[in-house]
């Protein structure tokens, strides 16, 4: 569960990545473990890469996204359409990432359910400030991280279509599959059903 993860800035150098997710869930198919997958990944750009410094930094976080999801969400990743794999990925970045699973949580959650469509800088500032007023660790961050930070957080809600537009901050609803809300609140995981405004 979430809960027992640190807050992260992580996500700083890994931000939505799906291309990135099904390549590591075509190889982990093929029956390759973690590190074989990430030996792989490097050795021959994957990704298709510039920089292997790059490739480097996004691995274990696909990896990681890669290991929270059960056969049933990664064979739909694999085979259903773009917009359901989108979903998938983003509840893979709630699952594997404490700071931005509250975020979801705590401020889009709220704002899906009293209808309330406008997502301000204001909501952004309020959230990290109070969250760094809750934990030493991120107290400490610098203002560079938390302001790349709340970029990587809007540029993950446009991704996965819930953010129609950066610049005016208006939300989407996300139309979930029947299928999967049903299967993630078999396994368990309505908490990040209701984050994503189910």
């Amino acid at each position: 569960m979430t809960k027992e993860l640190d807050y992260s800035a992580t996500l700083t150098g890994a931000s939505f990545l799906m291309y990135e997710l099904k390549q590591v869930l075509k190889l982990k198919k093929q029956g390759l473990l973690n590190e074989e997958i990430k030996k792989k990944v490097i050795e021959e750009n994957v990704f298709d890469y510039k920089f292997t410094s790059s490739l480097k930094r996004s691995v274990p976080s696909v990896i990681r996204r890669v290991n929270v999801l059960d056969e049933q969400l990664q064979e739909w990743v694999l085979n259903n359409t773009l917009e359901e794999s989108k979903i998938i990925n983003l509840y893979a970045i709630m699952k594997t990432d404490r700071l931005f699973f509250e975020f979801m949580n705590e401020v889009i959650r709220e704002k899906l359910e009293t209808n309330n469509y406008l997502l301000e800088k204001k909501d952004l500032n309020v959230f990290f400030i109070s969250k760094s007023e809750q934990d030493e660790k991120m107290a400490k961050w610098t203002e560079l991280t938390v302001n790349k930070l709340k970029q990587v957080y809007l540029k993950l809600l446009f991704e996965a279509g819930l953010l129609k537009d950066k610049k005016t901050g208006v939300l989407n609803r996300l139309l979930l599959d029947e299928s999967l809300k049903r299967h993630l609140s078999y396994i368990g995981d309505t908490a990040y059903l209701r984050a994503m405004g189910e």
